[in-house]
């Protein structure tokens, strides 16, 4: 992050000072052509703290509300700190996709209303999705530890199967696609920008008939712990959040999302590197993202 956050701030610099200096310039330029640099680099950064949200402040969270249901305590800052975690984690999504529609030059911009459904979707798909799972974990620990093994076993097929080539070397790009399994856990995350309305409905699909089970287990099996977590008021806003999030889904896939990442023509991008390469090779940003 320290070495992209450095090319980030030099290449805005060298960009935001030639641009004064040229005054309005066309796309091949070199202030421009910095200033796309920097773009990029910036999107990388945002697309390394999704990886870190959902490395690190995803387990956090987990615990956090597995640990407030296990006791059973009311502490007002406790809910306060995990309703923060749920918008961290939300704006972090938001930020990847508004620095992944500046880096596609044929993408309109991602306005006001765009940004609050996307937002809206993330967050209540997550927050529905954290629920369940923690509902499992109380329900039995080593039942979830083997639902989210399996969980992240097809995540990690699916990115084998998309044939990633993001990384330099083969090792960094298991281990890219191990970190992308593990966030498909918890959300989708669409990896080589083609359409993905099947994948979607899939994974969504998929996530709705197990948080329905997991429920369902409850209801029917009764155990004691439902009186002592409130589990009605738990399972109503676990199905609320599930169905309202997949509605705004609906909603930005079908009114505000891009139906086509990469056009020939339009969708074109120079390999990461040394500018005089930017002749010889072309290449989508989808598809050279995390080369530096």
């Amino acid at each position: 992050l320290f070495y992209r956050y450095w090319f980030a701030l030099k290449y805005g610099c060298q960009a935001a000072f030639k641009q004064k200096s040229s005054g309005d310039a066309p796309e091949t330029d070199p202030p421009n052509f910095i200033q796309k640099q920097a773009i990029d680099v910036v999107t990388d950064i945002n697309m390394l703290r999704v990886f870190k949200t959902f490395l690190e402040t995803t387990p956090q969270l987990f615990v956090q509300i597995y640990t407030l249901m296990d006791h059973g305590k009311n502490n007002f800052w406790q809910y306060v700190a995990i309703i923060m975690s749920f918008c961290g984690i939300s704006f972090s999504t938001v930020d990847y996709q508004i620095s992944l529609r500046k880096s596609l030059p044929d993408k309109d911009e991602f306005r006001v209303l765009p940004k609050l459904v996307y937002l809206f979707y993330k967050l209540l798909t997550i927050t529905s999705w954290t629920l369940s799972i923690s509902l499992i974990t109380l329900l039995h620990v080593r039942s979830s530890v083997i639902l989210l093994i399996f969980l992240w076993i097809c995540g990690f097929t699916w990115t084998l199967k998309q044939h990633t080539t993001f990384c330099k070397s083969k090792k960094m790009e298991y281990l890219y696609r191990t970190v992308v399994g593990i966030i498909l856990i918890f959300t989708f995350f669409n990896i080589k920008g083609r359409k993905t309305k099947v994948c979607i409905s899939i994974y969504y699909a998929t996530h709705t008939v197990v948080t329905l089970g997991i429920l369902f287990v409850y209801m029917f099996w009764k155990p004691s712990i439902i009186k002592e977590i409130h589990f009605t008021i738990v399972s109503i806003l676990t199905v609320l959040s599930l169905v309202l999030g997949i509605i705004f889904l609906v909603a930005y896939y079908r009114h505000f999302h891009p139906t086509a990442y990469c056009r020939p023509q339009a969708c074109s991008d120079e390999v990461d590197g040394e500018a005089g390469q930017k002749d010889s090779v072309e290449i989508s940003r989808f598809q050279n993202f995390i080369m530096q």
